[in-house]
């Protein structure tokens, strides 16, 4: 565990916190949700690291254990905090993992920064091609009201609000797929997130447009979703992505939330493995 300075300037420095299980085996960079942090991929870490890869994640800025500077959530920089931990740990032939809000951090670092370190890419019930419904993107899954709503809640009542967003998070037509327990641990990792930073980041994983940012994707591509993620809905989102991405593999898990990579770990672990033994 350690802290990599992600972006720095003449008056700031902004680091985040890093786990890397280190060893020689090719990288896995895992790029964790809204608003969670790196400890949500804890049942991903000890497959992959099994599996003799060498396994980063790392909370986000604003997120979990890193620094909460006031700004710097548009996912130019984002991507940037993402190239700041690749450059400062010298990873190469790296394939990046990015669930839900971190798929935005993938499509917008291979259009800010190319493919060069890349091996792969994962896009994992990802926000990707374009959440926010306009009229240039009718199938975008998120109405500009539910959006505004949600800001509005959350703003209003934390406490209310990570309560309420967890149920949907790990829920299938209301049926929870997840145990209790490990819905609270969810809403504990939500509420190390801060207010500012959560607010900007729903803005931007809402509001940012990756139509032109995905056909740059060249690498082998795996999509992976779950068939009844009400939060990041399939036919939205990682459908879409698929066809925008051609040479894509996809995987859809049946009978799973959003949050499939707690619920169905076991099923979301074999896609994994099995796209990066390929």
């Amino acid at each position: 565990m350690t802290d990599v300075t992600a972006s720095s300037g003449l008056l700031h420095t902004t680091k985040v916190h890093v786990d890397d299980t280190g060893g020689t085996g090719r990288p896995v960079v895992l790029i964790h949700g809204w608003p969670l942090s790196a400890e949500s991929w804890k049942d991903q870490v000890g497959a992959l690291s099994a599996a003799g890869h060498r396994v980063v994640a790392y909370d986000r800025r604003g997120f979990g254990r890193s620094d909460k500077p006031r700004g710097g959530y548009d996912y130019d920089q984002l991507a940037d905090d993402l190239a700041g931990v690749l450059d400062e740990l010298d990873l190469r032939d790296v394939t990046l993992v990015g669930f839900s809000m971190g798929g935005g951090e993938v499509a917008r670092y291979v259009a800010r920064h190319g493919e060069e370190r890349l091996h792969s890419v994962v896009f994992a019930a990802a926000v990707p091609p374009y959440l926010m419904q306009t009229d240039d993107n009718p199938d975008g899954p998120l109405p500009p009201e539910q959006a505004q709503g949600m800001a509005a809640d959350l703003e209003k009542d934390r406490d209310a609000f990570f309560d309420d967003f967890t149920r949907q998070f790990f829920s299938v037509d209301g049926e929870l797929k997840v145990t209790e327990q490990q819905r609270q641990d969810a809403i504990a990792l939500c509420h190390q997130s801060d207010q500012k930073a959560a607010l900007a980041c729903m803005e931007a994983f809402g509001g940012t447009d990756f139509r032109d940012d995905l056909p740059k994707v060249t690498v082998p591509t795996l999509v992976v979703h779950g068939a009844g993620d009400a939060t990041v809905p399939f036919e939205g989102s990682g459908k879409r992505t698929h066809a925008a991405i051609p040479h894509s593999q996809l995987v859809v898990v049946d009978d799973a939330p959003h949050g499939f990579n707690v619920s169905h770990a076991e099923e979301f672990n074999r896609a994994l493995l099995d796209f990066l033994a390929r």
